[in-house]
């Protein structure tokens, strides 16, 4: 019998296809070992040595983190094709988990140098395990299992939950034992995860289990010692430049990484314009995905402050005590997954609601108004660090509010987004499409590292200006698509007359998780 029509009958985990079990625990052991070690980043950074830090100014510190987030979405690209071509989705789950853990070992031994090369493991065994253990949740359906967008729904929760338990581990770690120990916790989950993932493994009764587009012997061949090569010459890069053969300015990398990913993108959708043979409907779909992509840009860029200059301020300048108790600063990061839990059913009901009394909006209108509701939250932002401007902490409240602000915004994008690239994107392309989407994850992360480098919690007289100046551009970007959307929701609607993509990621109607 097939294997694929074995799955399709299973539904041995709460409903679902016992495969789920298995990604969804390995999933929410990876994300508890990136969010709870991503959290610990900046601070670790910009602690001083006696406190056991590195003693980096905020500008590199926040420059370093958002080099960092954004290759680690950047390096998906890549980790996707070697599942497609050489490995399959097993095995590059598999590797892939395996230099996560050992980039967190590493990160755990108290050494400068160690620091690097573990977050260097981190990106590169990130990138070869995210694109893939999610492509592997939509192969675990028949393309008529109605079951999918339930599937991904309890897929997400697990993201949000291992984010939780991230941060509130690492961060207990950090205040109560060091950061080396946060670091350790890190490298622990993504141990867990790997040994549920081995246990389980029969439950996915062999999807994922060979690359579905695999190169002749000869192509792997070649493909794989161009791999070494270019692993080869990362680490002789890194070698020279932590024995200061190379001077590397973070700020410098960082602003010129932000302009390459971005040429990339344009020349990318540029050259699927003109060498791809679409139609004229294909054209004006993807004008319209374009317009999503801006504000997706724009909207991270802004979002993902949250691990770098809301972090320093949650520690610097945030009256953390209740009672005798002092809220370890990572933890305020968690309430963006909590409140994702939290409103995700009642965002999912109102889309639903507001589509049966004939109100649809657009994709480009619910991303401005996810942009517009995240730039929003800088106005408090703004108050709050005039407060912190006078010499005094202030209360917890005022970066509550903020990350319930982003919260709604993201629920208005983030979901959105991924659906328009999977209902615009031409069939033949999606895949592609799918990949081009995800720059936008790296430019707006690399730009909210630049951000984060003017928004010293030393120098808070300088920090409203800032904000505000946030505030305006996000809000100005929103409005422009908004204006534009009513240009383009027409060629939306145009998809509806093509058959709905296979193996779409997310409805829009569906709970967001943690990208």
């Amino acid at each position: 019998m097939d294997p694929k029509n074995i799955v399709d009958k299973d539904s041995s985990f709460f409903g679902q296809p016992g495969g789920l079990q298995t990604l969804f625990f390995t999933e929410m052991w990876e994300r508890m070992s990136y969010y709870g070690m991503r959290a610990l980043l900046v601070l670790f950074m910009t602690a001083s040595l006696q406190e056991g830090g590195l003693a980096l100014t905020v500008v590199s510190a926040t420059a370093i983190y958002g080099l960092y987030t954004g290759s680690v979405y950047f390096m998906g690209l890549p980790g996707g094709w070697i599942s497609d071509r050489l490995l399959g989705g097993q095995k590059a789950t598999w590797y892939g988990g395996i230099v996560i853990m050992l980039g967190h070992i590493v990160l755990a031994i108290p050494s400068e140098a160690g620091f690097f090369i573990g977050m260097i493991l981190v990106v590169l065994g990130t990138g070869l395990l995210k694109p893939n253990i999610t492509a592997m949740v939509g192969q675990l359906y028949g393309s008529t299992d109605d079951r999918r967008d339930g599937g991904y729904t309890l897929y997400y929760m697990g993201i949000n939950i291992g984010s939780i338990i991230g941060y509130f581990v690492t961060g207990y770690l950090m205040e109560n034992a060091g950061y080396h120990w946060g670091f350790g916790a890190a490298a622990v989950g993504m141990a867990f995860g790997l040994i549920q993932y081995r246990l389980t493994l029969p439950k996915l009764k062999g999807v994922g289990a060979e690359p579905p587009k695999p190169l002749s012997p000869a192509g792997m061949k070649r493909s794989w010692a161009v791999i070494w090569a270019l692993l080869a010459g990362l680490a002789v890069f890194t070698l020279l430049a932590l024995n200061d053969v190379i001077y590397i300015d973070p700020t410098i990398i960082a602003s010129n990484v932000a302009i390459v990913f971005t040429v990339i993108f344009f020349v990318y959708y540029l050259s699927i314009f003109l060498f791809s043979k679409l139609t004229k409907n294909e054209m004006k779909r993807l004008g319209a995905l374009f317009l999503v992509c801006i504000a997706s840009t724009c909207f991270w860029a802004g979002f993902e402050q949250a691990g770098s200059s809301f972090n320093l301020f949650a520690r610097d300048l945030t009256d953390r005590m209740i009672g005798g108790f002092e809220i370890p600063t990572t933890w305020f990061q968690s309430l963006n997954s909590i409140f994702l839990v939290a409103l995700s059913p009642f965002f999912a009901a109102l889309w639903i609601n507001l589509s049966k009394r004939m109100i649809n909006p657009s994709y480009g209108f619910k991303s401005a108004l996810g942009l517009i509701i995240m730039a929003s939250g800088f106005i408090v932002m703004f108050f709050a660090s005039q407060a912190a401007a006078s010499g005094l902490k202030v209360a917890p409240y005022w970066l509550v509010a903020v990350y319930f602000i982003h919260t709604v915004g993201e629920l208005c994008l983030s979901p959105v987004a991924l659906s328009a690239v999977s209902k615009l994107s031409p069939k033949r392309m999606a895949g592609q499409m799918m990949g081009v989407f995800v720059l936008t994850y790296s430019i707006g992360n690399v730009v909210a590292g630049l951000l984060a480098g003017g928004l010293n919690p030393n120098d808070p007289g300088a920090m409203p200006d800032l904000y505000w100046t946030i505030f305006i551009f996000g809000v100005s970007v929103g409005a422009i698509v908004f204006v534009l959307a009513f240009f383009t929701r027409k060629w939306e609607k145009l998809a509806e007359d093509d058959d709905e993509h296979p193996g779409a990621v997310i409805d829009a109607n569906e709970p967001v998780g943690r990208p």
